[in-house]
């Protein structure tokens, strides 16, 4: 069992850095008291692009906290607040990556939620840290979080148990599912379970079956 440490919203703002003007939706910060569950985002949280961002997906982004000790240690003399990773729920108790599965639901608060993929990082993580090398170092270390989906609207809060309450029938794991879509993505028998996985969002099971076809298209290698 594990328990959310803080909760965090934030809504769009302008943020400058290398000469450009940027809406982002990634600062996030701290709140008190009991935040409504909505289908799509928590109250007092808003996406700045929603072409990539946010939607019944993507509606809440969790972040184990146990990642921060590592990233203070990568990162020295980095103030890492809670949320500094764009997350909604900075959660405890060693829900880590390679062991939460695509599918896993949740119960927090009295709100229940579905493990829909992993938070991929994008430049938007370069820009909140100011520095250009972030994504490449989240890639690198695996410490992505993961996106619910809303099952049961509710209200969230700190201290609330995170309660896993019904497993994924599929054995694909945040892990495996961010190295697929951004690191190994032609790893013909990880596609092959991934293809079959319900709970992974539309979009995804779609680009996995066309990789997929685009390899059972092309022509073996003659062996030696």
């Amino acid at each position: 069992m594990g328990s959310v440490v803080s909760v965090n919203v934030g809504r769009p703002r302008l943020k400058q850095w290398r000469g450009r003007t940027t809406s982002t939706g990634i600062f996030k910060a701290p709140v008190a008291g009991r935040v409504a569950v909505r289908l799509e985002n928590l109250d007092g949280d808003r996406q700045a692009d929603l072409s990539v961002h946010g939607g019944p997906d993507k509606a809440v982004y969790a972040y184990p906290v146990e990642h921060y000790d590592a990233w203070r240690a990568d990162l020295p003399g980095v103030d890492l607040p809670w949320g500094v990773f764009g997350e909604n729920l900075s959660c405890s108790g060693g829900w880590l990556e390679d062991g939460v599965r695509i599918g896993d639901r949740f119960r927090i608060g009295d709100a229940e939620f579905e493990v829909s993929q992993p938070r991929l990082p994008c430049a938007k993580l370069n820009l909140r840290f100011e520095r250009t090398d972030m994504v490449k170092r989240m890639l690198a270390s695996g410490r992505f979080g993961f996106y619910f989906r809303v099952l049961r609207e509710g209200t969230v809060g700190a201290g609330d148990a995170m309660d896993r309450i019904a497993e994924s029938p599929s054995d694909l794991t945040v892990a495996e599912a961010a190295r697929l879509m951004a690191i190994d993505r032609r790893d013909p028998r990880l596609l092959r379970r991934a293809v079959g996985v319900e709970a992974l969002p539309r979009d995804w099971i779609r680009e996995f079956r066309d990789r997929l076809a685009t390899l059972d298209e092309e022509p073996a290698t003659p062996s030696d």
